[in-house]
């Protein structure tokens, strides 16, 4: 739509006579309070900024679709995973993890890759990383870790005696670190990394018949990463140097593309399989579940304002779908009440509401009122359920599938505490190389640490994962592997 002679208006609507100059009594007189206009722009200004995310706090948004390659029906009944050539609209948000809104998009962390789909049945957001594993594997310990990675708040610089601390403390998230100091730390753009949902989930066919699932979006660009030097180069003459690259490249018509496939797990293997395939620090081997295609993403168009589509966007993996049910995962369990808990503080109870968010479908609830309700509430309509006067009701049909619990009601800890076969697979997976790079990447984010007794806990770590790895860490620091590890 043009803006040409249209009048400058107030947020009321009046038009705006002159918006160089304040009202003020006489030429040089003091500002008049009655200049409405000018204590409407500095009133509206100071709260242009709504709070950042906690985490995930800098991103990157693109709309595009979803196009079924293959027929999902066997395994769910989620619709838009059904119908081959079935094409639903999306909307993604890539981000980093640790650092604040103005940070650098070359630093090595993972990245956040979060996905809404406008699906028939409602909105679906699959909100996972560019890493198929995790740090923990339990909610409660989330706020612990972010806080490491945060800013210390005594100095306000970012503290890796807590990191490593944290992370010596906590040996589950060693397949992680070794994740996340390999080549994969740093990809060389948005285009060039995979996606993960992570945690396994349940689909549910339409018989009731239900499997455990996790998702990879691979890359059709192939995965590219990004030296460390290039990084820190970028990161002080571009920092922004992702999210423009991925801008230019769908301006240009350079669409990126990636095939979303999955691994099917039986229900009954869930309890015989050798790892605990809700542990989200593990990952399933795919000789035991191979990869299956689901179909392909291909984002084809920028937002148009990126406060209104990527700053406001609200992503929580409890957006699901019929066909698609969470699982035991300890984490995937804090996660569906944390994400929308967030969204209702940072944004307001009714973001859902706002255009990038809200459903393509049409929303029937009981909701009611709360800052910024912008449609018309609800009218004049019947407001509690339940009632005679025909408001929307349940449907029994799209009740969640029933699964069986068993023991008391504790706080347990994962039945499987092996930290260190599949971190120490990841390193014997990798070339010389790259064995190298990883060791160099954790010697130099390991040399600051203050105490030799943090760093001799986390090298026992890497020894446990392969007896190489720890003898090269240690090297790096001029320490010793402790004898009672070997």
């Amino acid at each position: 739509m043009s803006n040409v002679n249209k009048h400058l208006t107030t947020g009321t609507g009046a038009p705006v006579g002159d918006n160089q100059n304040s009202m003020t009594a006489g030429g040089r007189g003091p500002t008049l309070i009655q200049d409405v206009h000018l204590l409407e722009k500095l009133a509206h200004f100071n709260r242009e900024r709504v709070p950042e995310r906690v985490v995930h706090a800098k991103g990157a948004g693109a709309h595009g679709y979803f196009e079924v390659t293959n027929d999902m029906f066997k395994y769910t009944k989620a619709k838009l995973f059904n119908g081959v050539g079935k094409r639903t609209p999306m909307f993604i948000r890539f981000s980093t993890v640790a650092g604040e809104l103005g940070s650098a998009d070359t630093v090595r962390d993972p990245r956040g890759f979060a996905v809404k789909f406008y699906t028939e049945e409602g909105n679906y957001d699959l909100v996972g990383n560019n890493t198929p594993i995790f740090f923990i594997r339990d909610a409660i310990k989330f706020p612990d870790f972010i806080h490491t990675q945060k800013r210390d708040p005594r100095t306000h610089l970012k503290n890796p005696n807590a990191v490593w601390d944290f992370w010596s403390l906590s040996p589950e998230s060693l397949h992680q670190v070794t994740y996340l100091m390999g080549d994969r730390g740093i990809p060389a753009t948005l285009r060039h990394m995979n996606g993960y949902g992570s945690h396994t989930f349940k689909w549910v066919n339409a018989e009731g018949e239900a499997v455990w699932v996790k998702y990879h979006f691979i890359t059709e660009q192939g995965v590219k990463n990004m030296a460390n030097d290039v990084a820190a180069k970028l990161a002080g003459e571009n920092p922004d140097y992702h999210t423009e690259d991925l801008f230019n490249a769908i301006e240009n018509g350079d669409y990126p593309e990636w095939r979303l496939h999955v691994q099917i797990m039986p229900i009954e293997d869930a309890n015989t399989y050798r790892f605990d395939p809700f542990d989200v620090t593990k990952i399933w081997s795919h000789k035991d579940y191979p990869l299956i295609e689901v179909g392909r993403m291909v984002l084809d168009r920028n937002p148009e304002n990126y406060f209104a589509e990527v700053e406001q966007a609200t992503f929580s993996p409890g957006t699901m779908v019929p066909g698609v049910e969470a699982s035991p995962d300890k984490m995937l369990q804090g996660r569906l009440f944390a994400y929308s808990d967030a969204h209702r503080y940072r944004v307001g109870a009714n973001h859902n509401l706002l255009p990038i968010n809200r459903p393509r479908v049409e929303a029937n609830n009981y909701q009611r009122d709360g800052a910024m309700r912008f449609d018309n509430n609800g009218g004049g309509s019947v407001y509690y359920e339940p009632n005679s006067y025909d408001g929307p009701k349940e449907a029994p049909q799209f009740k969640q599938t029933p699964f069986d619990i068993s023991g008391e009601a504790a706080q347990v800890a994962y039945d499987h505490n092996d930290h260190y076969t599949q971190a120490g697979d990841l390193y014997r997976l990798m070339s010389k190389d790259e064995r190298g790079r990883l060791v160099e990447n954790i010697v130099a984010a390991m040399k600051p640490v203050e105490r030799d007794d943090i760093k001799l806990r986390q090298i026992q770590h890497f020894y446990k994962a392969d007896p190489e790895y720890g003898e090269r860490v240690a090297k790096g620091l001029n320490l010793q592997v402790p004898q009672e590890v070997k």
